[in-house]
């Protein structure tokens, strides 16, 4: 059996892609990654930005190494988040080609954040070595979806979503999701048929079999591109709300407005239980004491309600070491840029970008999580430095976040978004990414010192985002139970 791809048995009968799993218990259990795929950008846009492949095979030779590059045939495209074309969520749905030809798991989809391009890599036959397979031009997704700006994927229903931020031929907006063909990548069509007052865009994730899908809000792009804008901040302008839709119809259904002062709802990471009705969401920023804050949404009756469930306070700094955003404050907001869930949904782990700290916590009762584990590397003030380099302070901070699928392995890179890095780390952010030895059930956390690929590893660029070959904690939604 291969770790990607539809294999055949002796009777020459076609099956499914392996890596499409049926529960999240058989996503656990399944063999560990020897690969993980990472996109990597020129801030300058001078370079093409890049996606590489690591080595996290702790048998290899060239474990923690940069062990594939291929380079995009453009510039200046900033990749972000990135994704699989298909993954476990395509054995629920009518329509799939299953044969030999069909739909499997083997395309990376790299959207371009500041260009509007979408570059599709095929990480097959050699998964250390993804060759590009096809271009989309921001021309066709403004004028088949009406969006630009494309920022978060998730393969499921009936195609590829595609989250942007900004609207057709320089529209400010509404934001929304565009939907994608899983084999062909031919843009389809804006998924929404009645937005309702939703307008701000960032991440959209479901409930399959609750026929729900949740949506949060960033800021058009003006409000980002830039960096932080301190009027609109704290005049309350960026996005303080979720979005609940049906599925099916792409329809809007509900807002949950958590407060104006929490400003920037971010990351959704609903239940891997396909009947669970509950999920999390992180929100960057207070403006009434700089805290951040992790939601919980969940349904109740026939509605859907959201709760604070986790709030982190600011640290005291002294004014003068701080960049010029924080310096009136005095004080280093914690910055929460990504959450992630771990596939069992025991573990729910949260990076502080701001403070440089990555937070573990047991959510076995959601509604009450627990702080089990803790680490800092980098941070504003603090600088905290990697064990593997213990003289070398790091800037930037844990920033996004993949878990493996059986939980034990944590992944996170430390660049946000060029223009906000530059905003909060005028000495720069450096590039590295480092892997957290965890324990999925007790808690607890251990920076592996043998991984630390940094610096000129990257050739200049910085880096944002992980996959996992085969799937992760924040690929995959899951059909049965």
């Amino acid at each position: 059996m291969t770790e990607s791809g539809v294999t055949h048995d002796r009777l020459g009968a076609t099956r499914t892609d392996p890596t499409f799993y049926r529960s999240a218990a058989e996503a656990a259990a399944a063999p560990r990654e020897q690969l993980a795929y990472l996109v990597a950008f020129d801030r300058s846009g001078d370079l093409p930005d890049a996606l590489s492949v690591i080595d996290v095979d702790e048998s290899s030779e060239r474990f923690g190494q940069v062990v594939g590059w291929s380079e995009l045939p453009t510039r200046g495209d900033e990749l972000h988040h990135f994704g699989w074309n298909a993954c476990s969520s395509a054995l629920m749905h009518a329509g799939h080609d299953m044969g030999a030809e069909g739909l499997q798991r083997r395309y990376l989809l790299l959207p371009g954040i500041r260009s509007s391009r979408i570059t599709i890599f095929d990480t097959q036959p050699d998964p250390r070595s993804p060759r590009l397979h096809k271009t989309i031009e921001p021309d066709e997704l403004a004028a088949k979806a009406g969006y630009s700006r494309p920022h978060t994927l998730h393969c499921g229903p009936d195609g590829v979503f595609l989250t942007c931020l900004g609207g057709a031929d320089g529209a400010e907006g509404p934001g929304g999701i565009a939907l994608l063909d899983h084999n062909t990548f031919e843009v389809l069509r804006a998924w929404e048929t009645d937005r309702g007052p939703q307008f701000l865009a960032y991440d959209a994730w479901w409930h399959l079999n609750q026929n729900t899908l949740i949506s949060s809000e960033w800021g058009t792009p003006s409000m980002i591109e830039d960096g932080v804008v301190p009027e609109l901040l704290t005049s309350q302008r960026y996005g303080h709300a979720l979005h609940f839709w049906d599925l099916a119809a792409g329809r809007h259904l509900q807002s949950v407005d958590l407060g104006s002062e929490h400003q920037m709802v971010l990351e959704l990471r609903p239940s891997h239980d396909p009947d669970a009705t509950w999920g999390f969401v992180g929100v960057v920023v207070s403006t009434a004491d700089l805290s951040a804050s992790v939601w919980r949404w969940y349904r109740d009756g026939s509605a859907w309600k959201a709760d604070k469930v986790i709030s982190i306070p600011a640290e005291p700094a002294d004014a003068t070491s701080l960049p010029p955003p924080l310096a009136p404050f005095g004080a280093v907001p914690p910055l929460i840029t990504d959450i992630d869930l771990s596939v069992d949904d025991q573990m729910l782990y949260v990076s502080c970008w701001g403070t440089g700290e990555l937070k573990q916590y047991d959510v076995s009762e959601p509604a009450t999580p627990v702080e089990v584990g803790s680490l800092h590397l980098g941070g504003i003030i603090r600088r905290a430095a990697h064990p593997a380099s213990p003289d070398e302070p790091l800037d930037g901070g844990p920033q996004m976040i993949e878990v493996s699928r059986d939980g034990r392995r944590v992944y996170v890179t430390n660049s946000l978004y060029g223009a906000w890095d530059d905003q909060f780390y005028p000495r720069g952010v450096g590039s590295w990414l480092a892997k957290i030895d965890t324990d999925p059930v007790g808690g607890g956390l251990n920076i592996d010192e043998r991984f630390f690929p940094h610096g000129e590893d990257f050739r200049g660029r910085r880096v944002h985002q992980v996959r996992l070959q085969g799937g992760d904690a924040s690929s995959d939604s899951y059909c049965y139970r």
